[in-house]
């Protein structure tokens, strides 16, 4: 029986007995593809929330294509949909051909059935590090397309070849637009930034070191102003993060095997109230 049938007793399961019966998260949001009606309202936290009234990204734009269409994560608030729009034509002014937009949220928010334990309250989106092609790609390319790294093989590092003066400027771009809180990249992609010599570098503090971001950027918005319901994460520390706490990345420090033992998935329990309203509107 396809998951999305399976939405109904799984909700009144887990509404009816939370403390028992509370399937995972992202199996109930990850069976609903339809937005709630009424305003964008961003609930809890970037990874344990929920999103009412989102709204989707076009496929296609003047300077964008989606990505991935299958996994119907093209949700988020307006928002976030008009950063995409702001930076595509923004990026479009430095000769950048165009954005590869790839996840942003599910049409309720809410865990994902794979892949994030963000993007859960329509503020966050990964855009591909390569160019955007000329003509517009098929259904079938969208789907089979791979991002490329940017790294030299078995580095850290970035390779100049893949990551060169437009990428820069994209990642400028992305960094200046006002309401982003931080910026996900590559550790190598981090220090290849803070070796250029840019004449304001305080957008430096928002590009934030992170795992597996050497083929794309994870931009990750503010709350939006008056959401109460919504949960901002705390600012980065003050000054261009090219310090010690990126050097801290080049050690081995933090790819050693974790020896905590992975959580169990988020359950609607774990969520604030308020999303069991949003999962079970209509």
């Amino acid at each position: 029986m396809p998951l999305r049938h399976l939405l109904p007793i799984l909700l009144a399961l887990a509404l009816a007995t939370p403390a028992l019966a509370d399937p995972p998260a992202r199996q109930l949001f990850g069976a609903v593809h339809t937005p709630t009606g009424g305003p964008a309202i961003s609930i809890g936290s970037y990874a344990k929330g929920c999103l009412a009234g989102a709204v989707q990204l076009p496929t296609d734009g003047d300077h964008w294509q989606a990505m991935r269409l299958s996994r119907d994560r093209r949700w988020g608030t307006p928002q976030l949909v008009s950063y995409i729009e702001s930076l595509a034509a923004s990026a479009a002014q430095d000769g950048w051909p165009g954005l590869l937009v790839g996840d942003m949220g599910g049409a309720r928010g809410g865990p994902m059935p794979s892949g994030h334990a963000s993007h859960q309250i329509g503020l966050d989106v990964d855009l591909w590090l390569q160019p955007m092609p000329s003509h517009t790609l098929s259904a079938k390319q969208r789907e089979t397309l791979s991002a490329s790294s940017v790294l030299k093989k078995g580095t850290r590092d970035v390779d100049p070849k893949r990551f060169g003066e437009a990428q820069r400027m994209l990642l400028y771009r992305a960094a200046q637009i006002p309401g982003v809180a931080r910026i996900f990249v590559a550790p190598g992609i981090k220090r290849a930034m803070c070796g250029i010599t840019w004449r304001d570098r305080s957008f430096l503090g928002k590009l934030r070191p992170w795992y597996g971001h050497d083929d794309h950027f994870h931009v990750r918005l503010d709350c939006p102003a008056g959401a109460q319901f919504c949960k901002d994460q705390d600012p980065p520390p003050e000054g261009d993060g090219c310090g010690a706490e990126l050097d801290y990345w080049f050690t081995d420090a933090p790819y050693k095997p974790s020896t905590t033992p992975p959580a169990p998935p988020l359950t609607l329990a774990d969520l604030p109230k308020q999303c069991r309203a949003v999962l079970a509107a209509k």
